[in-house]
């Protein structure tokens, strides 16, 4: 907590119960005093006013919004802003004023920027990444379960869901007993929850591919981003090594972690753990982000990204209702770190990019937040207090640059990755985020990005089907996308999950996400 009184706030503030987010159990605390004010203000481009939105039930917008008033002069169009219910405040001077920066400039600052503007994609990334404030560089605590589930043991799914929940109190009030937190950010992944079944299908995966394409010219080099506790990386050596020893003999594991918080958990306890099953001369520890990378590896490899696409980065932009033009969200920090959004008519070169290649590579057929009839976007930009600009759209730039680094040092790889192409909770716009936080072992979700950096997790949906024809565009690789129960049935041994009803938590538990794998 940064004090005291926000400590008191948040205790007033989140004492009705919170929405459970089917994704890790996480993200970091307190959320409408450190939400700050957040109008949206356009630039060259007017917003026309909007009714306020509806407050959300936890009251975790402390200044709602409404879209402005009705544009008076040329000059005046130029820096307007939308107003907050509460304050009026014209920022237009001080955006002008305020100079840019990026994610890669904040790297090196202690504290959270004042007086500032940059793009919408840096100021998540700084939120999420920054080395010293960001919610990744905070406290990392991943859920273990401790000895794997008998699943066969259990009566059906129920027995499963209250299992886990008794286990995650054990776990959570071992915790409690060292040191208390109210804001404790715990995380579990599939990885976990099904170890060691989970990381035995990818393992089943890479073999049978590996076998059939590379062996024996080439070794097996496995990377893996995020890999947390490192799970899945001693369930699939463990897998190779039981199965197939002469490939486990040629297989090199190396992990890419951009957290020097997890990397240090992994260099100590993860090692530890490879050591003790004698994985320690396979494994390679990575402390970068993979987009400082900056050597080719041109062996043929796997390339693993599980949950990693939902926390890259997204640029904002929305479009103009008559002419179809996007303009691309900027945001300024104010003195007091209050956040306002500004809509540039002129995109960035990087966001420019994306645009042209998701067009050239889905021949334009891809979702936008507004309607394709003219007439329709005509009859609704007429009505009283509605908008002339469209809902936000957010779009994964950072995750068009991740497929370029692929492209350019990894030319040979094979990309296996799963994430969710749907999540409850997020906020308004199209391809939006889900923010939230966890305060006193529950989640909260808030309705802006526009958050206390480091507080707040902020994760996105993927597009699979228009993220796999980009990916294919960059890299010249062909791919296929499948829901994680169909992965699972062609890869996983069900009968190890199944319970005594015949239920199968692990193909039901992650309805809502997807598999993309190189072919």
């Amino acid at each position: 907590m940064d004090s005291p009184l926000i400590t008191q706030l948040f205790r007033q503030l989140f004492r009705h119960p919170a929405c459970q987010a089917r994704r890790k159990l996480t993200t970091k605390a307190f959320a409408a005093s450190l939400q700050h004010n957040h109008g949206a203000h356009t630039r060259q481009t007017q917003l026309r006013h909007e009714r306020p939105a509806q407050q959300g039930k936890r009251a975790m917008s402390s200044r709602i919004t409404s879209r402005g008033e009705k544009p008076k002069t040329q000059e005046q169009d130029t820096h307007w802003q939308q107003r907050t219910e509460l304050v009026s405040s014209d920022m237009s001077e001080e955006y002008q004023q305020y100079p840019t920066v990026t994610a890669n400039d904040l790297r090196v600052r202690m504290e959270r920027p004042k007086k500032v503007k940059m793009l919408m994609r840096d100021f998540i990334e700084d939120s999420l990444y920054n080395p010293n404030y960001g919610y990744f560089s905070k406290q990392v605590v991943i859920f273990s379960p401790g000895q794997p589930f008998d699943f066969n043991a259990l009566p059906d799914e129920p027995a499963f869901y209250s299992q886990l929940g008794q286990r995650y109190t054990e776990f959570e009030d071992a915790l409690d007993a060292k040191e208390y937190d109210d804001t404790r950010q715990l995380w579990h992944t599939p990885t976990e929850l099904f170890r060691p079944y989970y990381g035995e299908s990818i393992a089943r995966y890479l073999l049978s591919n590996y076998v059939m394409s590379t062996y024996p010219y080439h070794d097996l080099i496995i990377y893996e981003m995020g890999a947390g506790r490192g799970t899945l990386m001693l369930n699939i050596l463990d897998y190779i090594r039981d199965v197939e020893p002469s490939v486990y003999d040629r297989t090199k594991y190396k992990i890419i972690e951009i957290s020097s918080s997890l990397a240090a958990l992994q260099n100590s306890q993860m090692m530890s753990d490879a050591a003790s099953r004698g994985h320690a001369s396979k494994v390679e520890i990575v402390n970068k982000s993979i987009f400082d990378w900056d050597s080719a590896v041109l062996s043929p490899c796997f390339f693993l990204a599980m949950e990693v696409f939902d926390n890259f980065a997204h640029d904002v932009v929305r479009y103009d209702l008559t002419t179809e033009e996007p303009l691309q969200g900027v945001v300024l920090i104010d003195e007091l770190g209050d956040f306002y959004e500004f809509y540039e008519p002129v995109l960035d070169p990087v966001a420019a990019r994306y645009m042209r290649v998701r067009h050239a590579a889905t021949g334009g057929r891809y979702p936008a937040p507004y309607s394709s009839s003219k007439l329709l976007r005509s009859i609704k930009r007429n009505l009283p207090f509605a908008p002339n600009l469209s809902d936000p759209e957010y779009i994964p730039t950072r995750l068009m640059q991740f497929f370029d680094i692929l492209s350019k040092y990894f030319p040979a790889h094979r990309l296996i990755t799963s994430d969710f192409h749907a999540l409850p909770d997020a906020v308004k716009g199209l391809n939006s985020p889900v923010v939230q936080t966890r305060y006193q072992r529950r989640m909260v979700p808030v309705t802006t990005p526009l958050v206390h950096q480091g507080y707040f997790d902020i994760l996105f949906p993927t597009d699979f089907r228009t993220m796999e024809a980009v990916y294919g565009a960059i890299t010249g690789r062909l791919t296929r996308v499948m829901s994680h129960e169909d992965f699972m049935r062609s890869w996983a041994y069900l009968e190890d999950t199944q319970t005594q009803s015949g239920e199968n938590p692990l193909l039901t538990w992650y309805k809502n996400a997807s598999m993309m794998v190189t072919v």
